[in-house]
């Protein structure tokens, strides 16, 4: 599934990213890196190890708040580029129906 994300208006992105970064500078988002847990993988990693990923990506439309943002490992952050969670899991669905039918 090789989809190209539509870019949400640069202004929308700009503001986003804003939020976002005034949200770094949280007790809230200090506590998300104390728990030292990856979102989507669920692995316990260092807090420096952890990324800040926005569930629904602003350039899909996403906001910068702490309902739409999660702790992520850099590894699952790479691999989720600009997918939404049902993308995800369609992608692995995928990705397994082809191992099985590859036997």
């Amino acid at each position: 599934m090789d989809y190209i994300p539509f870019e949400k208006d640069k202004q929308h992105i700009a503001r986003e990213k804003e939020k976002a970064k005034q949200l770094r500078k949280t007790q809230w988002w200090r506590n998300q890196l104390a728990a030292g847990r990856c979102h989507y993988c669920q692995r316990q990693v260092d807090a420096a190890e952890l990324t800040m990923d926005h569930v629904v990506p602003l350039a899909r439309g996403g906001k910068s708040t702490k309902g739409n943002i999660v702790p992520c490992c850099k590894q699952c952050n790479s691999e989720k580029k600009y997918l939404t969670p049902v993308e995800i899991l369609m992608k692995k669905l995928n990705d397994d129906k082809q191992d099985t039918t590859s036997d």
